[in-house]
């Protein structure tokens, strides 16, 4: 097909129209051409390009057709000119998760392919704990069956304490593990005989963590490819050799921020990045940029070198840092650490450091023509040098992070995290994304702060709104219950219980119930059971505790008059359209938390300006994407409420209403109350 670059815009309008055409239920969607024009002209003028889409606009084809023609085109003018001038590279798109990245790769990417009329190849690419690990599961199989070929002892008399350790040539561990994890494994590593991808994903099973943890080895443990046996075989390995020569490459948010943290050692070199889901932009690339120690590290290292020295001495002295640090860390849950650091972390890093620094050079002391001679030690010890190195750094870095960084410590009393973050991923990403790329950043929910947020430059970034396709006017009615008492007043928690059975009531069930804390959905779904009960309504109340995410959803989308009451995690991420829903219902506006470490240091860098850039944006996001869990198709219909008062008297009151979905506004019960019953007859 002959293609011309003249103008890209209606080039890629005119690819989108082929291939939606094929759809069963073709419809124009006005804002998807919209977006669709606007991709192919910011990456014809290499500026970068911020799109709001809303639920409904069909963003993936929007932003697919665009990178593929584009690279089409640039291929079209390297082979006219027939002067050697090299080609486009690929298109990353970024995903915000692996279940997102699933979808491109089963349903939307082969749907274009084979509509399109323009040959392209795409690849999937996750972190190496996604796959199989061939080399661990032919170690597993040795151990299984007991093979157990001698050890090298050390010759120093002084011992492990000397840092020299004794080699295990056995891998008899693997019959140690409960039988029903060894079950598990015997299924996986029949599996790695079938599968072409070694992909967790594409089981019909869910493998236990323990089990999947003993086949597969994560980046920070791997010493690569070409240091390994089966490093021809490797299923990361392989993957990453269909990515480096694919035109589309699809990768989550997480392994894109490792690349960054590694000038680009993970990912192959890309003209185009396409970020999907932007609005959690900032917050995964704080955490991939920074660093994160646990005592889970100390643990997977005592295990990594129990698989290769029979040494307890050794290995106790680094698993015994876990307790310590656990110890150490957990009273500083929440907090914000100083710098430098407290003495008592400070002194537990530097002592981790020391113990993997004997062990590591216990493992250089193995006589290496022993290791030469079984391959299969060899790997094991490499594996446990290379999780102690990048420990190592890691702690480096911890105990020397300067004043553009941030020390916390997140998690609970039981798994505490330290973690180091950067004040602001702007420069980290300006240096290693914008700076070398055309960048597309698109979401249903933009924050108003987000390009500067993100270092994303003025002058060479554009932004746009598309809409929705949805009929909000007249398919949904926002409701804010003014007449409440403000969320931090006594009294308001009784008054929004009322509210919420009322409403219940009239939807007759068919309610998503939202709150921005665990103790709020438990009081909210004790008192309303009650009322409910009292008024003989026979609504069935789910809780996010009653039942693993997926199982929950699909209990109440099975049970059209029931209730769901959730939290924070609900409000992205749940599609749930028909009429088994009609009803989401939001406790408050939901500002992060003010004693946020991060967040917090933050606030004082910004000074009086933080309330405006940091929080105003995040709360308007979260209530806009748990809006957005109302209307999923353009026959649903409903309410949305609201029981924060703040929404319709606050000075910042326009920032959040011009976020959500542009539905009719009310500011009575008996109104919504009336549009619930209509919706029900």
């Amino acid at each position: 097909m002959e293609r011309s670059a003249r103008d890209p815009a209606e080039q890629a309008k005119r690819d989108l129209a082929r291939v939606t055409a094929a759809l069963a239920a073709a419809e124009e969607r006005p804002g998807q051409q919209e977006m669709t024009a606007a991709i192919a002209t910011a990456i014809a003028s290499k500026r970068h390009l911020v799109v709001q889409a809303g639920t409904g606009t069909g963003k993936s084809a929007a932003y697919l057709i665009p990178a593929i023609t584009s690279a089409a085109l640039r291929n079209a003018e390297r082979d006219g000119a027939g002067d050697g001038t090299p080609g486009s590279r690929p298109i990353v798109v970024v995903t915000v998760s692996k279940a997102l990245q699933d979808q491109l790769a089963t349903k939307d990417l082969p749907f274009i392919e084979a509509h399109l009329g323009v040959p392209f190849d795409w690849a999937i690419l996750k972190g190496r704990s996604n796959y199989l690990c061939l080399q661990r599961i032919r170690e597993n199989a040795q151990g299984a069956a007991g093979t157990r070929r001698g050890r090298q002892k050390s010759t120093d008399s002084e011992g492990a304490g000397a840092g020299q350790g004794v080699l295990d040539l056995g891998v008899a561990a693997i019959n140690d593990l409960p039988s029903e994890v060894r079950v598990e494994i015997k299924r996986l590593t029949d599996w790695s005989a079938v599968t072409k991808t070694g992909d967790q994903s594409e089981l019909d099973w869910s493998p236990s963590d323990r089990a999947w943890s003993e086949v597969s080895v994560g980046s920070e443990e791997c010493p690569g490819g070409q240091r390994c046996p089966m490093g021809a075989e490797c299923f990361a390995e392989a993957a990453r050799a269909r990515a480096a020569v694919a035109d589309v490459t699809v990768v989550n948010t997480f392994l894109y921020g490792l690349d960054v943290a590694s000038d680009g050692a993970i990912l192959p070199d890309h003209d185009v990045v396409i970020f999907d889901e932007a609005h959690q932009l900032e917050d995964v690339m704080s955490d991939t940029v920074g660093v994160s120690i646990g005592p889970g590290r100390f643990t997977r290292v005592a295990q990594a070198l129990r698989r290769v020295v029979e040494d307890p001495l050794l290995i106790g002295a680094v698993s015994d840092i876990a307790p310590l640090l656990r110890e150490v860390l957990a009273p500083e849950v929440g907090n914000r650490l100083p710098n430098p650091l407290p003495v008592a972390i400070a002194n537990a890093l530097v002592e981790g450091r020391l113990r993997l620094d004997r062990a590591s050079e216990a493992l250089r002391n193995i006589d290496s023509s022993i290791t030469d001679r079984h391959g299969d030690a060899k790997q094991r010890l490499l594996r446990a040098a290379t999780l102690i190195l990048r420990l190592a750094e890691n702690i480096d870095v911890t105990l020397g992070f300067g004043e553009q960084y941030v020390a916390f410590v997140s998690g609970g009393p039981e798994v505490p995290r330290l973690e180091v973050a950067p004040l602001e991923v702007g420069p980290v990403m300006a240096k290693g994304v914008w700076s070398k790329r055309t960048a597309i950043l698109t979401s249903a929910t933009i924050p108003a702060s987000l390009a500067e947020r993100v270092g994303l430059p003025a002058g060479t970034t554009d932004s746009l709104d598309v809409g929705s396709p949805f009929d909000y006017e007249n398919n949904g009615l926002l409701y804010c219950a003014m007449h409440l008492p403000d969320p931090r007043n006594n009294g308001y928690a009784a008054a929004l219980h009322d509210e919420l059975a009322a409403l219940i009531i009239a939807a007759g069930g068919r309610t998503l119930a939202l709150f921005t804390s665990w103790k709020a959905m438990d009081l909210a779904a004790e008192a309303v059971k009650a009322m409910l009960l009292k008024q003989g309504a026979t609504h069935h109340v789910y809780t996010q505790r009653d039942l693993p995410k997926p199982a929950l959803i699909r209990a109440f989308s099975e049970d059209p008059e029931s209730c769901l009451f959730a939290t924070a995690g609900f409000f992205q991420g749940v599609d749930i359209p028909g009429d088994t829903l009609t009803l989401v219902t939001i406790d408050r506006i939901p500002f992060p938390r003010p004693d946020d470490p991060l967040l917090s240091a933050r606030r004082e860098q910004l000074g009086a300006a933080a309330f405006r850039t940091i929080d105003v944006p995040r709360a308007s996001m979260l209530l806009a994407q748990a809006a957005g869990r109302l209307i999923r198709t353009a026959t649903d219909r409903g309410v949305v409420a609201v029981f924060d008062s703040r929404l319709g008297t606050a000075n910042y009151r326009w920032d959040l209403v011009r976020a959500l979905p542009p539905m009719k506004r009310t500011r009575h019960r008996a109104e919504a109350e009336e549009f619930l019953r209509n919706l029900r007859n």
